[in-house]
């Protein structure tokens, strides 16, 4: 889910503390995220006791590590494309898509290039070349394409599920 600025959100699916004490948003994403009450530059009260953070849970988080399509850590491998080339590309590729809220990929060039353009705003825009990769965020609009010659495929990542009793919003899977 994107806000009206472009930005990514998440929801919180759990929280724990980090070396440090403190208090890390755990996102559907997978991703983690700081959640301080630091006054008067953070109000955040609500993480200061369970009750207020079982209640954020749900709640969206904007997360600049999906901005920037980082993959986040412990990612589980669920299967891998075949690998495709410039004539063999599967023609949902070359439109807008999006890959499954719960799911990550991360596309690897063999040979040649390929175009990704992450659909945010601003649009993340590289061209991926030669045994480099790009990760796709889940459920974000994104399109590739083939700059020439090309071989590449796609891997599809889990996320592990933090907190699997939390209740998430309509829009947000738990698969």
């Amino acid at each position: 889910m994107t806000t009206p600025s472009g930005r990514i959100e998440r929801a919180i699916t759990g929280f724990h503390c980090d070396e440090d004490g403190e208090w890390v948003a755990e996102l559907s994403c997978g991703h983690g995220q700081h959640v301080r009450h630091n006054p008067p530059f953070q109000l955040r009260e609500w993480v200061m006791d369970e009750q207020g953070r079982n209640e954020k849970l749900g709640a969206q988080l904007t997360c600049p590590l999906c901005d920037r399509a980082e993959l986040p850590n412990g990612l589980t491998l669920v299967r891998s494309s075949p690998e495709w080339n410039e004539h063999t590309i599967p023609a949902g590729l070359l439109r807008d898509h999006r890959i499954a809220a719960g799911t990550w990929g991360q596309i690897t060039v063999h040979h040649g290039q390929l175009r990704f353009t992450l659909r945010t705003t601003p649009e993340l825009d590289v061209i991926v070349g030669p045994d480099s990769t790009q990760a796709i965020p889940p459920e974000i609009e994104h399109v590739v394409h083939p700059l020439g010659a090309v071989r590449f495929s796609i891997h599809f990542l889990s996320i592990p599920r933090q907190n699997p009793g939390v209740e998430l919003p309509p829009h947000v899977s738990d698969e």
